[in-house]
């Protein structure tokens, strides 16, 4: 399983540090669009997306296994997000240097 060797966040973004590629930075704002929890995903499915303010921000990052948790400043918490899955959500790529 991928997963990255070290994650830091502040509360505008998250940045993943991964073994076989170069870091990538994933906004908050862009993480919580893309939330994958059942109630996000239907809202996507219908065309619609879900509510999110422009200054959202990541509280908190929990391990799943698979994935992490995220915490965001709107309360919601729901998803997980496995690490193949945010590994493909747009993001900025950083430097390949460890």
């Amino acid at each position: 399983m991928k997963s990255p060797r070290q994650i830091e966040f502040n509360a505008w973004a998250l940045t993943l540090h991964w073994n076989d590629g170069p870091a990538q930075r994933i906004a908050s704002h862009m993480l919580r669009m893309g939330c994958p929890c059942a109630e996000c995903r239907r809202l996507r499915l219908d065309g619609k997306a879900p509510v999110v303010p422009p200054d959202i921000a990541i509280l908190e990052i929990r391990p799943a296994g698979y994935g992490m948790q995220l915490v965001f400043s709107d309360k919601h918490e729901r998803g997980i997000f496995p690490w193949v899955y945010v590994a493909q959500l747009p993001h900025d790529i950083l430097s390949t240097s460890p």
